[in-house]
């Protein structure tokens, strides 16, 4: 078996590889989009041969933001049918990619609410599943994801003032006090093995590494000056997002949130769009609430597995 990285000679084979399960994956659009954007490269699609150039018997494929070395997410296992260990050939794939990347990037898989009751969803998670443990990819966590299609633009708080910042470290301070006792499992895991200011700045990095314009973020203060939030409006390749937002904690309880995603969906909407996309923990209940109250609706579910900090 010859496993290696892609090249651009690999591109038309790379089209033929077809994942026809019922969850997403690098279809021929989705790959040809975002290698000319950079979200995916060559050298981040590893594949598994029975010789060098010979049929493509595995193909993995990471995303990572346009411009960075580094990649953030696992968007897509392929194996061929002929294949009779997908488990063990996906395993090994894995394997040697995290060596050469030096990280164990998270896997990430979209499919429709209701998964669960679904026989060829479920087949197609279970073998990928067992095929990511098996290389430290063992944390499961479920996504909720919402959408904002158009509907009434909300009005300004009447209790906030909402406020830009051009210093990053302003809003790296902020995302800190905001993190402390978080629903938000990847930001708790992150927190488990690092300073809050360094887990702090690496999540404004990240933010502003988005498509979304960064003058578009906010802090939200009350009528005295006080920090109430941070409310970011964000876009990924596919449109605007809820980028992030929280309250921190000597407010929460108090309704902010819906302020916060209320200025969000405001600075969206008073751009013209049309849809704005979210996610959030099944578990964090608060934050799925706000999301109905504002009138977003849950319309798929996001899975990740993803390796436990303490250790990698």
């Amino acid at each position: 078996m010859h496993f290696r990285t892609a090249v651009k000679d690999d591109l038309d084979r790379l089209l033929g590889c077809v994942v026809d399960e019922s969850i997403s994956w690098s279809h021929p659009d989705r790959l040809l989009s975002f290698l000319e954007s950079g979200a995916y490269r060559f050298d981040r699609i590893w594949l598994a041969e029975d010789e060098p150039g010979g049929e493509i018997l595995a193909r993995a494929v990471w995303w990572g933001f346009p411009g960075e070395d580094r990649p953030l997410a696992l968007d897509c296992l392929y194996a061929a049918p002929s294949v009779p260990d997908r488990v063990g050939l996906i395993a090994e794939l894995l394997r040697r990619a995290h060596a050469a990347f030096g990280t164990a990037p998270a896997y990430h898989v979209f499919v429709t609410n209701g998964w669960r009751e679904a026989p060829r969803t479920s087949a197609a998670l279970a073998w990928r599943w067992e095929a990511a443990g098996r290389v430290g990819l063992t944390d499961e966590l479920e996504r909720l994801r919402y959408e904002w299609t158009d509907g009434p633009v909300p009005e300004p708080s009447t209790r906030l003032v909402f406020r830009g910042d051009d210093d990053d470290e302003v809003f790296a301070a902020a995302f800190a006090r905001v993190a402390q006792g978080t629903l938000d499992a990847h930001t708790r895991q992150a927190l488990a093995v690092m300073d809050p200011m360094e887990q702090a700045r690496e999540d404004v990095r990240d933010n502003r590494s988005m498509e979304g314009d960064r003058d578009w973020w906010r802090l939200a203060y009350d009528l005295d000056g006080e920090l109430v939030g941070v409310a970011l409006p964000s876009a990924n390749a596919a449109g605007p997002v809820v980028g992030y937002l929280g309250v921190v904690p000597e407010r929460r309880g108090q309704g902010y949130v819906d302020d916060l995603l209320a200025e969000i969906t405001r600075s969206h909407a008073l751009r013209g769009v049309q849809r704005i996309v979210a996610d959030t923990d099944a578990g964090n209940v608060p934050m799925a609430k706000a999301f109905e109250r504002a009138g977003y609706r849950n319309f798929a579910v996001r899975l990740v597995l993803s390796a436990d900090p303490a250790n990698t």
